[in-house]
């Protein structure tokens, strides 16, 4: 069971600070009682609007009179910080205790799911084995305490996002993350979002049972809803060190995360912010969020100020910009014959997530890319400055509004949640668990 659990409609920044100490102190009780070196594993600047930034900042100042404290952000393939996003981020953490996750050269394999277990876990959808290969920094320096600082919110590989995803994906390396996202993508996207234990979760958990059990680490899980005003706040903090702290986070945000509409939208306005989101990578959580809610023939437009690229990586945005969000099909298709799919496996499994399947339209209006871009990678083009000031966003609060004459329904900010009609969330195979 978490070892502390706290709720309420609007935790303040003084109650979090207050939960981080009595977690610090439950840590020293449990796991170490004079800990000299400690790592904070926080979630990257996408996870920005969490508050996990200033809450690791927290826990930095807990313990950096007694403890060489060190930071890493858990980026998995995304694009390392700048010194600026990290000062943005993290405070006062001075910059040369924050390192970057190396994906490619800082891992090192300790074992794996076997296939077996993967092609039975996922009813035949996967039929290989998941490497377990993770940074070297946190498997081979001596720590005392490890905490992971997180946001557990309706997650499209792993049904919610956060506790072992840290270590999995945030610090997997390059075979963990491909072979793990193409076995979700073959489950299906829509069967994984709110579910909350789905079949690479399994895999996840039974990895860091067999080869992580060693190390002195616990969870605090952080949950966020929309309170009266509109605004993202606080609701749930649990910390533990067991899978229980992630469930009791996930049940919380499976509960305030998850908007349940009786009929679909034909058409969803939303914002993926421009300090935060600078890829189709990341800022398609607009397309993975929204989609179980979208009628057929219906219409999603993001509004993304801050797109200038589609992948993290300059390979991953060849291929997308190569093979675009052709639907399942055409990319299985490419995969099955094509070296360059299979070598960036993840890749392929972010083009059967991002794509529509021909059932409504997506288009974006980015910052920094031009419409033949967008066109080709098969979404549409909207002009951003047209769109901000016809649907003028700031001034808008969730739900449904009419505008010139158009019903929409605007989303402020998809990452934070998951929507889905009453049909696509409770009559899919996996049910809703």
């Amino acid at each position: 069971m978490p070892w502390i659990s706290e709720s309420g409609p609007h935790l303040s920044r003084e109650q979090i600070l207050r939960v981080a100490r009595a977690a610090a102190d439950e840590a020293r009780r449990r796991v170490c009682a004079n800990p000299r070196r400690v790592l904070l594993l926080p979630p990257d600047i996408t996870r920005m609007h969490s508050g996990c930034g200033w809450i690791t900042e927290a826990f930095y100042n807990i313990f950096d009179d007694e403890a060489d404290v060190h930071v890493i952000p858990t980026l998995g393939q995304h694009e390392p910080h700048t010194a600026e996003q990290n000062a943005a981020m993290f405070g006062q953490i001075p910059l040369d205790h924050i390192h970057v996750h190396d994906w490619i050269g800082g891992v090192r394999e300790i074992g794996a799911i076997s296939a077996e277990i993967v092609r039975r876990w996922t009813g035949g959808a996967a039929d290989w084995p998941i490497p377990i290969a993770l940074n070297t920094k946190v498997l081979d320096e001596p720590w005392d305490l490890i905490i992971h600082i997180g946001h557990v919110v309706p997650h499209e590989v792993l049904g919610f996002a956060n506790h072992n995803k840290n270590y999995f994906i945030g610090l997997g390396g390059k075979a963990t993350i491909r072979a793990a996202h193409m076995a979700a993508a073959c489950c299906g996207i829509e069967n994984n979002l709110g579910n909350l234990m789905t079949p690479v979760r399994r895999c996840f958990q039974l990895a860091e049972d067999e080869y992580l059990g060693h190390l002195p680490d616990f969870y605090v899980q952080v949950v966020l809803a929309r309170d009266d005003s509109g605004a993202l706040a606080h609701t749930g903090v649990h910390v533990g060190d067991d899978p229980e702290t992630y469930l009791a986070a996930a049940r919380q945000s499976r509960d305030q995360n998850i908007t349940v509409l009786d009929e679909p939208l034909s058409k969803v306005v939303c914002v993926m912010q421009g300090d935060e989101f600078f890829s189709t990578w990341v800022a398609n959580k607009a397309v993975y969020r929204t989609r179980m809610a979208i009628a057929d023939g219906g219409e999603l437009l993001v509004l993304a100020p801050g797109l200038r690229r589609f992948g993290e990586q300059p390979d991953v945005d060849r291929l997308i910009r190569k093979y675009g969000y052709p639907g399942t099909d055409r990319v299985m298709a490419a995969y099955r014959t094509r070296d360059e799919l299979r070598d960036l496996a993840h890749a392929a499994a972010h083009l059967i997530h991002g794509s529509t399947e021909g059932r409504f339209r997506v288009r974006y209006a980015p910052g920094h890319l031009s419409a033949a871009e967008i066109e080709g990678v098969h979404y549409e083009f909207a002009d951003l400055n047209e769109m901000l000031a016809k649907y003028r966003p700031d001034t808008l609060r969730e739900g449904f509004h009419e505008i010139d004459g158009e019903r929409i329904y605007f989303i402020p900010t998809p990452s934070a949640g998951l929507w889905a009609t009453r049909r696509k969330l409770y009559e899919r195979p996996t049910g809703f668990s």
